[in-house]
């Protein structure tokens, strides 16, 4: 979304965000809808591979798959939250306790949405690797991502008070993305 709020902009910034942005919203949440199921198939789909290559990396593969089932289930929380947000902020004139909770909560989720991500991206990369299905690089572009995935998890509270650690987060995820790229190009052709 375009100009979204950090978690420690003021309620009332927040209450006139998602009163003036819920189409916005409505396709961010549509998105989640057919990315999460990607994620899954992804992190699957890389664990058969794993065991059908000889069973090398199917622990790390199946540390993958709970990750990345643990993370679908927090973003669906994170964006029934947001609904929820988009939803009250349309009847309101000012924030009320209840919707500043909401928000509390949309920002608690996300952010340890954060180690899970980490954790999804460092078992993939590391059974990618040990199965012979990605090389040495991308094993060590799948750590950094992912460790500074967990790094910025473990500030979970300082990032949904309005932290700028987030920002850490945002590397580990662009290093996923790059991860995720650079490996679903090598399996496709493989």
């Amino acid at each position: 979304m375009t100009g979204a709020l950090p978690y420690g902009a003021p309620i009332e910034d927040v209450l006139a965000y998602y009163a003036a942005n819920r189409d916005a919203v409505a396709i961010v949440s549509g998105l989640v809808a057919v990315y999460l199921p990607l994620l899954l198939v992804f992190v699957t789909g890389l664990r058969g591979l794993v065991e059908r290559r000889g069973r090398a990396g199917t622990d790390w593969a199946r540390l993958a798959v709970a990750a990345g089932a643990t993370l679908s289930a927090i973003f669906v929380l994170v964006n029934v939250l947001q609904i929820g947000l988009v939803l009250s902020a349309s009847g309101l004139a000012e924030p009320t306790p209840a919707f500043g909770l909401v928000w509390q909560m949309h920002a608690a989720a996300f952010a340890l949405a954060l180690p899970m991500l980490g954790a999804t991206c460092i078992g993939s990369a590391l059974a990618a690797h040990a199965s012979g299905l990605a090389p040495a690089w991308q094993r060590l572009l799948g750590m950094v991502g992912g460790s500074l995935l967990l790094a910025a998890g473990l500030g979970n509270l300082a990032i949904a008070d309005g932290s700028p650690l987030i920002l850490v987060g945002l590397l580990g995820f662009v290093a996923w993305l790059v991860w995720l790229l650079a490996t679903g190009v090598r399996l496709v052709r493989s």
